[in-house]
């Protein structure tokens, strides 16, 4: 795979097992451009994942792609799950092993049918819920896209829907900006049964007015990881790093960032998130096709191996691969997953 390839595209360490705990299958965004926002199907990610690193399985994450068409409103996103499911089948079967789909929490208790039908189409697959919750004042973020209302993380409603995910065995991904990690470190400590994993290191903000004081911006960051990591329930996934919102001149730049480059902007939020959480409650994710905006898979992982390679061969076991099987209880697996030759040979990138 790594013929004709030289430096930052060649991967390095590709013995070691990597659990992915964190992409995305869609149609594309056009939001993110023409790199991140593309269509992004099995064959794709089959292709980045047979490009050089040992990737021994995936957990596929909500993104509202492929939702039904019809019937009721709060069921329509178990589509998602069965998409997710039928994009598996056939292939490795490490691709998908564990699937997060989406369910409105501010439905209460009557969300609980929704819950069992994800569980039900997942086919011993489903592993939680994620319901985003980013939200910001900064008048840049008017008109985000489902755009929660304030204070959602301890609105009553979405607290007693939240209640049914720990019945059900079901994890809880959150997906906030940093000025709300405080109010998930709330919810984690009333819902202390309920695994709670933070997305994109808890979304540090790089723009508008968090831009322009960084070093104000990284400490407010860094007190609220702090605070989230004091509750045992709470695990962060390290990545989405070359999304736009940090406001890294890395994103879209061309040519795409250097593996150099992305060592030395990541390092002191990889470092802060694992002296904090400790490497048993932190995974790397690719947050692939997202931060493919910033850099290509291999490149992605490269940086991270080389900015964990002084730590001991146990943290980096629970970086790469542990932390994320224990979090979305995945069977052990050790065969990496490889893209059939028709995938190699012609990825489909429309």
């Amino acid at each position: 795979m790594t013929e004709g390839l030289a430096g930052d595209d060649v991967a390095i360490e590709p013995d070691l097992p990597i659990v992915d705990p964190h992409h995305h299958l869609w149609d594309g965004i056009a939001a993110l451009g023409p790199r991140g926002g593309r269509r992004y199907h099995t064959p794709d990610l089959l292709a980045d994942l047979g490009a050089g690193h040992r990737i021994v399985q995936t957990v596929a994450i909500e993104c509202g792609a492929h939702y039904f068409a019809d019937g009721p409103e709060s069921l329509r996103p178990v589509g998602e799950t069965l998409f997710f499911l039928g994009s598996a089948k056939g292939a490795s079967p490490g691709l998908c092993a564990g699937i997060v789909g989406h369910a409105d929490l501010q439905l209460g208790d009557a969300v609980a049918p929704v819950l069992e039908a994800h569980v039900d189409a997942g086919e011993g697959r489903f592993r939680g819920i994620r319901q985003s919750a980013n939200r910001d004042d900064d008048p840049l973020f008017d008109n985000w896209p489902r755009r929660p209302p304030p204070g959602l993380l301890a609105d009553p409603g979405f607290r007693a829907g939240f209640a049914r995910l720990a019945p059900l065995g079901l994890s809880f991904d959150a997906w906030i900006f940093h000025p709300q990690i405080g109010e998930l470190a709330d919810l984690a400590a009333a819902f202390p049964d309920t695994a709670i994993i933070l997305d994109h290191v808890g979304g540090l903000l790089g723009i508008g007015n968090h831009g322009t004081r960084p070093a104000e911006t990284f400490a407010l960051w860094r007190d609220g990881m702090a605070r989230l990591a004091a509750r045992p329930n709470a695990l962060v996934k390290i990545g989405g790093l070359g999304m736009p919102f940090a406001g890294s001149p890395l994103h879209m730049r061309e040519p795409p960032a250097t593996v150099d480059e992305l060592v030395a902007a990541w390092r002191p939020v990889v470092e802060t998130c694992v002296e904090l959480f400790g490497a048993d409650r932190c995974m790397f994710e690719s947050n692939f096709p997202v931060d493919s905006a910033t850099c290509s898979y291999v490149r992605l992982w490269n940086a991270f191996k080389r900015i964990s390679a002084g730590w001991s061969a146990d943290e980096r076991a629970a970086l790469f691969a542990g932390t994320a099987r224990r979090a979305y209880r995945l069977p052990e697996a050790s065969e990496a997953i490889s893209p059939p030759a028709a995938a190699r040979a012609a990825p489909d990138r429309s």
